[in-house]
């Protein structure tokens, strides 16, 4: 029961706390086995000690109290309980065993503030799109791929402008705390340019220009530009995976393939303009490349089959999104390789 509340309390996979208790496990039986009654019991502080770099300070104490039970079954076994120097082996083993958990709590309690800041950042990035903007309803959903929703390089926006209602959805190179920057310097780009160039193609242009003066060479964004207006959407890609189409009357899903291929911003592409109808009825999905790169156990990607248009056909979009979440999930095994985010849109008149 003791162990079981320690493996809970970890903020890492138990594995970790695992491999402590069986280093402090074969130092003992080592010990035992060969006799030997100087010097390497004091070994068993290793265990705590590599608990605290990734356990809590509650899985760290049960290594801790682990080391000094295995010191006094080393001392028992070995026939030293009561000689001199058996007490100053409890006293080291005890003593760094106490540091560790202490080391430990300090770095949960740190690790904890990050993870509040990051997902308060998140949510900055990814704020919930309105349901209608513009004559068209949107559903979104954003799966993280770590336990402890750190931000990714997954963004979107949406932005009523005087050419219409614009939209970005883009993948930032990298992961974690290092690509937030990125992620609202995109966003940034994309709000202070929507407004004021009427070409959707120039905007990707301006945008590249303005964020590739502060890239690095290995540094990149995949984006998707779209711009809805009544019957239809503009959508200028760069180096983004294409949207799926799901007509009204329902059938396969449609891959809109750019017609040719741009590299993301921040590699300079001169991007084609791509019109895509969009009837009453008819849906788009938008995703980032976690969705069509998660594997299954036996290697296979993500298919845009007839599952997935299955699910899109759901009578409203939140369900459609959640359904297609659940078979992604179910795919995977229930652990994601990288964030994915999902966007669903659909002409307004025809929502009910």
């Amino acid at each position: 029961m003791l162990l079981r509340r320690a493996l809970r309390a970890t903020s890492q996979p138990p594995g970790w706390l695992a491999l402590a208790l069986v280093l402090d496990a074969a130092v003992a039986i080592t010990v035992i086995s060969t006799g030997q009654r100087i010097n390497l019991a004091d070994l068993l502080a290793a265990g705590p000690l590599l608990a605290c770099a990734r356990c809590s300070g509650r899985a760290t104490a049960f290594a801790a109290i682990y080391a000094i039970s295995l010191c006094a079954i080393v001392a028992a076994a070995t026939g030293v309980w009561g000689a001199m120097g058996t007490g100053y082996r409890f006293i080291i083993v005890g003593g760094v065993g106490a540091f560790a958990t202490f080391a430990a709590a300090v770095r949960s309690r740190r690790e904890g503030a990050l993870i509040s800041i990051s997902e308060k950042a998140q949510r900055a990035i990814l704020h919930p799109l309105p349901a209608e903007l513009g004559g068209v309803a949107f559903a979104s959903h954003y799966q993280s791929a770590t336990t402890q929703a750190l931000v990714g390089g997954d963004l979107y926006d949406i932005a009523m402008t005087p050419f219409g209602m614009r939209f970005i959805i883009g993948d930032v190179k990298g992961q974690g705390i290092d690509v937030v920057d990125w992620s609202v310097a995109v966003l940034a780009a994309f709000r202070a340019v929507a407004f004021g160039e009427p070409d959707l193609i120039r905007l990707a242009e301006a945008m590249d220009t303005r964020l590739s003066r502060e890239m690095e060479l290995e540094d990149f964004v995949t984006v998707i530009v779209a711009e809805f207006t009544p019957g239809h959407v503009g959508i200028v890609n760069c180096g983004h995976p294409p949207p799926v189409k799901l007509a009204a009357d329902g059938g396969c899903l449609q891959l809109m393939i750019p017609p040719e291929y741009e590299p993301p911003l921040g590699l300079h592409p001169h991007p084609r303009r791509q019109d895509i109808g969009l009837g009453p009825g008819d849906r788009l999905l938008f995703y980032t490349d976690g969705l069509i790169e998660s594997r299954d156990r036996a290697g296979r990607f993500f298919a845009l089959d007839a599952r997935v248009a299955k699910a899109l056909a759901a009578p409203d979009l939140d369900t459609a999104v959640r359904r297609v979440v659940s078979l992604l999930l179910e795919h995977a095994g229930g652990t994601l390789a990288d964030d994915v985010l999902l966007v669903l849109g659909e002409p307004a008149a025809a929502v009910t």
